[in-house]
């Protein structure tokens, strides 16, 4: 699978001469509820040889609106990029979004497309969608003024899981809450991390837990505590069994930023310098502070044994 292409704006030369079937939104977590919104938009344009694409924000509309308390984001833009890809879409635009984009009128929004998009087909978003300045414009709007343009317009209806609807706002209090279990299932796939393993201080070694260490410091921080993960790689053939502890460490440091560190449970290929991609499975406890080593170490032992029990593993 090819990575979609990736514009920064509205380009009208940047895709090529076929009819353009454009999902709006901006995705973040690219859950269950988006997928009725893309999958529509690839389906389409499948049926008729065009190209189906995201149209997506960057940075979020609150970062405008409330600079002092922005949206923090499940994911960044580069992995929804991927996820979206997999999902079949061929490019996405990330459009800036500025103050002069937030002036445009909702009656004026479809033709803004159209200007920049000449071979805009049809545009696919939410129910609830809503676009233009003041927020003014919802589907209605959005079908009247397609109708005007010869653009088809598709609505997907909103996706609900236990008789409520699935939304990024309800992932980020999952996994603020630290139930990845249910975030998982609203996404339909498993929460992860990426990154590179960093050299740490090695105390995980002294008290017989070696750990891989990811400075991963994303815009919404699931709770802090510890986890049953997987771990990939290359060179592995399936995800590792192992736990994950995220946080800031606060019987050995007295550390400002979060840090993800993993321990798998079992012979470890990886290490420092390695990519590795950390797939979140479960909460098992909070993170603590600890008196001192020694109760840090029996600890860790007894979340290793849950682990183990969870997984199967003798």
């Amino acid at each position: 699978m090819n990575s979609p292409a990736n514009f920064a704006g509205l380009a009208r030369n940047a895709l090529p001469n076929r009819p353009l079937h454009l999902a709006i939104g901006i995705f973040d977590g690219v859950h269950l509820g988006h997928r009725a919104v893309i999958e529509a938009a690839v389906q389409s344009a499948h049926r008729s040889d065009g190209i189906a694409a995201v149209l997506t924000f960057s940075p979020h509309p609150s970062f405008l609106f409330r600079p002092e308390n922005p949206t923090p984001l499940i994911m960044e833009l580069e992995t929804k990029v991927t996820l979206l890809g997999a999902l079949g879409v061929e490019a996405v635009v990330a459009e800036p979004f500025t103050p002069e984009y937030a002036r445009i009128e909702a009656e004026d929004f479809l033709a803004h497309l159209r200007s920049h998009l000449p071979y805009l087909a049809a545009v696919y978003v939410g129910e609830n969608w809503r676009f233009g300045r003041g927020r003014r414009g919802d589907v209605a709007m959005l079908i009247a003024e397609g109708r005007k343009l010869g653009l088809g317009v598709f609505s997907a209806p909103r996706v609900n899981f236990n008789g409520e609807p699935i939304s990024s706002t309800r992932i980020r209090g999952l996994l603020s809450d630290g139930d990845i279990v249910q975030a998982n299932a609203l996404l339909g796939r498993t929460y992860a991390a990426k990154g590179v393993v960093r050299p740490g201080k090695r105390l995980g070694r002294t008290i017989q837990f070696p750990t891989l260490n990811l400075h991963w410091n994303p815009g919404l921080k699931p709770r802090y505590g510890v986890y049953m993960v997987r771990v990939t790689g290359e060179g592995a053939t399936a995800g590792l069994p192992a736990i994950a502890n995220y946080g800031l460490r606060p019987t050995v440091e007295a550390a400002t930023e979060p840090r993800l560190e993993t321990h798998v449970l079992g012979a470890c290929p990886f290490g420092e310098g390695d990519e590795i991609t950390v797939e979140w499975l479960k909460f098992l406890r909070p993170e603590m502070k600890f008196s001192g080593l020694d109760q840090l170490r029996a600890q860790i032992g007894r979340d290793v044994a849950a682990a183990r029990a969870e997984f199967f593993l003798p």
